[in-house]
């Protein structure tokens, strides 16, 4: 059963000639993606054709089982502009509903020939799509040959510890790993959201803070301490971060992110803070005072000043 809003969201994407696609969630836009849609738009250039990816939102994971908790790797915004720099001519943001998951591969892959003129679908080896994964490779071949397109099938990138995923990626968050995110992500993984008015008790025992709001959708890394970058109008500045609950005041569950700005006296609330994750410094810790804690907190700062020297 094809849903009238995934053709008008396919037909909105649409570059009105034959196009490459691949399709899938691209959450994190990790190594592996990115592998993926390189070949993409080689692909489409060496075929004359459009480069495009189908991006499912939100995960079908939420809507098949939505028991089990899922926290995205990047903002809807974030994946499609990072889809975009791949090279990509255009990104089909299609929602995933329960209609969308009843839906049998062929008459997917029919709507993908009518309103974005598929012509070459490249996929990875364990691909499968449509109602119970009933589009297989095997399957979408033969649909290739019925209905005018070729199948295109990669090998996905691997590292040492096997094929790059996403979920290895929350793993390694988990862990507070930021080498390891890097180097799967290949950039600095990062979270960005309004400042809004926390505590203000770092202002009071002089280590302001940005309150960064971050929607409880988003995967963060390991409670602790970061040496971090804020990305402000004027440019990038280095500052620390702190990831918890603020176990020091007894604040309770709720995990917020707040970002000291090193050498910086200004007024951010309102704006929109990216703050991006280099090396983590520390776990988070309860502190007998105050004073233990401001100690602690000057001495993050000196410890951030110098994994920025080297």
């Amino acid at each position: 059963m094809v849903t009238d809003l995934s053709r008008q969201e396919l037909r909105r994407a649409s570059v009105g000639r034959p196009t490459a696609l691949t399709i899938g969630v691209f959450d994190g836009v990790h190594l592996g993606h990115q592998a993926v849609l390189r070949h993409v738009t080689e692909s489409a250039e060496a075929l004359a054709m459009a480069a495009a990816a189908v991006t499912f939102h939100p995960h079908p994971r939420q809507v098949l089982r939505p028991e089990a908790k899922l926290q995205y790797l990047t903002s809807l915004e974030d994946r499609l502009r990072l889809l975009l720099e791949t090279g990509l001519d255009s990104v089909a943001q299609v929602t995933f509903t329960s209609e969308l998951a009843q839906t049998d591969a062929p008459d997917f892959v029919r709507l993908l020939v009518e309103e974005m003129q598929l012509g070459r679908l490249i996929i990875g080896e364990d691909f499968a799509l449509g109602r119970q994964r009933g589009g297989d490779v095997e399957t979408l071949t033969q649909l290739g040959v019925a209905l005018g397109f070729s199948v295109e099938v990669i090998e996905l990138v691997e590292d040492s510890a096997g094929k790059v995923s996403s979920t290895d990626v929350r793993g390694a968050l988990d862990e507070g790993a930021m080498a390891r995110v890097q180097a799967l992500l290949g950039r600095r993984f990062s979270v960005h959201g309004p400042v809004v008015l926390g505590f203000e008790r770092g202002k009071s025992i002089g280590f302001p803070t940005a309150n960064v709001a971050v929607g409880n959708d988003r995967a963060l890394p390991a409670t602790g301490v970061y040496c971090t970058l804020a990305h402000l109008p004027g440019g990038i500045a280095p500052s620390v971060t702190n990831i918890g609950v603020r176990p020091t005041f007894d604040d309770g569950s709720v995990v917020s992110v707040e970002c000291h700005i090193l050498d910086f006296d200004g007024d951010l609330y309102g704006m929109d803070l990216r703050v991006e994750f280099v090396e983590r410094l520390r776990g988070e810790q309860k502190f007998d005072g105050v004073e233990a804690l401001a100690a602690q907190i000057q001495h993050d700062c000196e410890a951030a000043r110098e994994v920025f020297a080297r």
